[in-house]
C-alpha cells in the first residue's frame, strides 16, 4: 500500500525536496516545522580569516550585508546545495563535502584560521592541529506547529522525511501534541545523528546511506513505500 510522504523542512528546502521527490515519481505533502530567521551578527576582521566553513545554505541566504566583507575568502561547504548558494553569492568554493562538516574540516590543510558561519543549533566540531575555528551565529530556526488536519494523514500510514535533529525533536513534539498514532508513522532520516533524536514508538526508522536529500528520497522510493 502506498503511504503519504510528509516533508517538514523549512523553505526553500521544502520546495526543493518536493520537486526532487516528484521527479522520482513520489507524491509529497509539505508542512514546514520551522521558519528560518536571520540573527544580527558581527563579522570579524577579514585579515584574521583564511577560509570560511559553512554547514548550511541558510548561512549564506541569511547572512545579510556583513557577508560582503568576506566574499573574497574561500568557502569549504558541507555539500553541493551549500556550495551552490555560496557560489551564487559571489564566493569561491575551496571544497565541497559529502559526509558532514567534520569530514570537510578534517581535510583543510593547516595552518588555517576558519570562520564558521552557523545556525543557532549546530554540530560541535573538533579542529585538527593547526586549524582554528571562530563560530558566528547567522540564523535561527523558529518552531512552527503542524496543522490539526494532519492527524488524518497518519491513519493509512505515513512516511516523514527528517533532515535534522531539530526537525526530529520537533516532529516528536508535534505528533504527541496532535495525539497521532506513531505506530503508523515511518521515519526517513538523513543520518544517524538525526535517528538518535527521533524518540520511540514509530513504525520504523530508515537512515539514508549518505547525508543528502537525493539519497534519502531514493531510499524512500525503494524501501519505505
Amino acid at each position: 500500500m502506498t503511504r503519504t510522504i510528509l516533508a517538514v523542512r523549512p523553505q526553500p528546502g521544502l520546495a526543493a525536496t518536493i520537486a526532487a521527490g516528484e521527479a522520482m515519481g513520489l507524491t509529497i505533502v509539505g508542512y514546514p516545522l520551522f521558519e528560518i530567521r536571520p540573527r544580527a551578527w558581527e563579522c570579524p576582521n577579514p585579515d584574521s580569516i583564511d577560509a570560511l566553513l559553512v554547514g548550511s545554505a541558510n548561512a549564506i541566504r541569511h547572512g545579510g550585508e556583513a557577508l560582503r566583507e568576506i566574499t573574497g575568502k574561500p568557502v569549504h561547504a558541507v555539500g553541493q546545495a551549500t556550495a551552490d548558494a555560496a557560489r551564487e553569492a559571489g564566493f569561491t568554493i575551496a571544497s565541497t563535502g559529502t559526509g558532514g562538516l567534520q569530514k570537510v574540516l578534517d581535510k583543510i590543510e593547516p595552518p588555517a584560521r576558519c570562520l564558521r558561519l552557523a545556525g543557532e543549533e549546530h554540530v560541535v566540531l573538533t579542529a585538527p592541529d593547526g586549524v582554528t575555528i571562530d563560530t558566528r551565529i547567522l540564523y535561527e530556526a523558529a518552531p512552527l506547529e503542524l496543522p490539526e488536519p494532519l492527524r488524518a494523514l497518519a491513519e493509512p500510514g505515513l512516511v516523514t522525511l527528517l533532515h535534522s535533529a531539530a526537525a526530529a525533536r520537533a516532529f516528536d513534539r508535534e505528533t504527541r501534541r496532535l495525539a497521532m498514532d506513531r505506530s503508523r508513522i515511518s521515519l526517513a532520516v538523513i543520518g544517524p545523528r538525526v535517528a538518535e533524536a527521533t524518540g520511540d514508538g514509530w513504525h520504523s526508522i530508515h537512515v539514508s546511506p549518505t547525508p543528502s536529500d537525493s539519497a534519502m528520497l531514493e531510499m524512500v522510493r525503494v524501501a519505505c513505500i
